[in-house]
């Protein structure tokens, strides 16, 4: 029994893993840029001396979904979305260059330009961007930054800064804990001059909220169903000690 039971509680605990990834799918359904984690997993068999026979459920890592969310037309001055393949660079909050797809952006009082989880957008000098007071922004399509100062005729229009926008291959970089993706080696990439964005609109999730629900439930019934095989092992278990003592 001790066989079935290790896959049983194997396959229930890979389950567990896989419903929490799921239920933070659907958690950041209404994220901007956010994109969808997966898990994935494997039969295994389990190495050593006596236990050539058993097997188990492995993850055998965890990716995220590329695909592109829809853009949505906000019509507001600091809301900016990637059109296409690009990412923004921000620093996260561990110091290191990051990279983001989400472009809710806002100044903060000391002019510090950020995104909504507050993450410093980068600018092409390598460091945060922050603005001056000023009347009106304008964002252009390749991330330059421009801005009617305070106090001055509107036919005055300074450029401050050009956000960073950088097109690293998928497999290149990886999720980290904060929801930031960085370069699996750890190095920063080159700006990239032909990613495009796009100003008053933002990117929504690219999780589909029907598919996530509908895998949620799917999840739950494959892990009752593990449950109910532990069940079952338990039971014959007891039928077969039982069996032993009549003998």
């Amino acid at each position: 029994m001790d066989k079935v039971l290790y896959i049983a509680t194997s396959g229930a605990k890979e389950l567990m893993l896989a419903q929490t990834i799921n239920a933070n799918n659907l958690a950041n359904a209404n994220t901007v840029g956010f994109r969808e984690d997966q898990s994935f997993h494997k039969a295994l068999q389990l190495s050593g001396e006596g236990h050539s026979s058993r097997a188990y459920v492995g993850t055998q890592g965890q990716a995220a979904d590329f695909s592109p969310g829809t853009l949505m037309s906000t019509g507001r001055d600091l809301d900016v979305a990637i059109q296409g393949e690009g990412w923004f660079s921000v620093q996260g909050l561990d110091g290191t260059e990051a990279y983001t797809r989400a472009g809710d952006l806002h100044v903060t009082p000391a002019g510090l330009l950020v995104n909504a989880a507050g993450h410093p957008l980068i600018g092409n000098n390598g460091g945060p961007i922050t603005l001056p007071p000023f009347e009106k922004v304008e964002i252009g399509g390749d991330g330059t930054i421009s801005v009617i100062p305070s106090g001055q005729a509107a036919t005055t229009l300074a450029v401050v800064d050009r956000i960073k926008m950088v097109k690293p291959e998928n497999n290149a970089i990886e999720k980290g804990t904060d929801g930031l993706f960085r370069t699996k080696d750890g190095t920063e990439v080159a700006s990239d001059a032909s990613t495009r964005l796009v100003s008053g609109a933002l990117e929504t999730s690219n999780v589909n909220v029907v598919e996530t629900m509908v895998r949620t439930m799917e999840l739950a019934r494959r892990f009752e169903l593990q449950i109910k095989v532990m069940e079952q092992a338990k039971s014959l278990d007891e039928s077969s000690a039982s069996i032993m003592k009549m003998g």
